[in-house]
């Protein structure tokens, strides 16, 4: 009986040049992430610094003279937690407004035998490039009766064209023999959409979540034009009135109080701002890559 030939596994070495691209590579990644998260480790340091070194410059990755002072101020202002509660508010609202308008642009525009396809996607693409301008939006939002509602924010930027194209290259790759079937079984075309399609583009769905919520968290300037009432604004409103210097630090007990908030509430502020986004991030960055990417691959 014969013994089995036993064949010797040989294994693949990078040459020189790929050595040296990878550490260049992964040198250059380090670099360009430090410089990213720079900004974010000072502004922490500061949130928590006292105001002696903030004044002379030494903070730098570290706190100095811990000082949680301007801390207790913001987060007692009852006006800051009203504005922090009209921006998850208007985030929610606005990102589910925005999700439905989108979704089902998207969709309808990816079907090659809709009547009119080209015109409806030469339509959205031309708004990225032209809008009536500022004034005319703000007649027309006033017409409306939309001013110190949420769906002054919500309405007018329901539809991002970048995340309506991305969409829509998505829907065109998604295999038409489920919706073919499911056609046969006597779904409508808001079935296919609702039971079919959205349950399979979890991805791309949620990549667009987290753009639009990025996108409405950060806005202030369409409630800063359309809200009359402070009670009104968001939070990101309430920053901007900070740092422009049209709010006053109100209940300083005494001067070294009111000087040490001074230094610091413009970074304890941007910090409480963007401490959500930043915890909702890693939960939808695994969605993040692959949902942008599945629209690109052409089968």
């Amino acid at each position: 009986m014969s013994k089995p030939t036993v064949y010797a596994t040989r294994t693949v070495k990078d040459t020189r040049g790929y050595r040296v691209f990878r550490a260049v590579n992964a040198t250059l990644l380090v670099v360009i992430a430090g410089v990213t998260l720079y900004p974010f480790i000072n502004l922490l340091a500061q949130a928590f610094s006292s105001e002696s070194y903030i004044n002379a410059g030494e903070v730098n990755l570290w706190p100095k003279g811990f000082n949680v002072t301007t801390f207790n101020l913001v987060m007692s202002d009852s006006m800051f937690w009203r504005n922090y509660q009209n921006t998850v508010y208007y985030t929610v609202v606005a990102t589910l407004v925005a999700m439905v308008f989108t979704t089902t642009f998207a969709y309808a525009i990816s079907k090659y035998h809709l009547k009119g396809r080209k015109v409806f996607i030469g339509i959205a693409v031309f708004t990225m490039f032209f809008n009536g301008g500022l004034i005319p939006n703000y007649v027309l939002i006033n017409e409306l009766g939309l001013r110190n509602t949420v769906w002054a924010i919500a309405l007018p930027n329901a539809i991002s064209v970048f995340n309506l194209l991305v969409m829509k290259s998505f829907f065109e790759n998604f295999s038409t023999e489920l919706e073919e079937a499911a056609e046969i079984d006597g779904l409508s075309t808001y079935g296919k959409l609702w039971r079919i399609v959205l349950p399979l583009s979890k991805a791309v769905i949620a990549t667009m979540v987290l753009f639009y919520s990025v996108s409405f968290w950060n806005s202030w300037f369409a409630a800063f034009l359309y809200m009359d009432h402070r009670e009104l604004y968001p939070v990101t409103v309430y920053l901007r009135n900070l740092i422009a210097g049209a709010t006053s630090v109100d209940g300083a007990a005494g001067s070294a109080e009111a000087t040490q908030i001074a230094a610091n509430v413009k970074a304890v502020t941007m910090l409480l701002t963007v401490l959500p986004i930043v915890c909702l991030y890693p939960f939808v960055q695994r969605y993040f890559v692959s949902g942008v990417m599945l629209g690109s691959v052409k089968q």
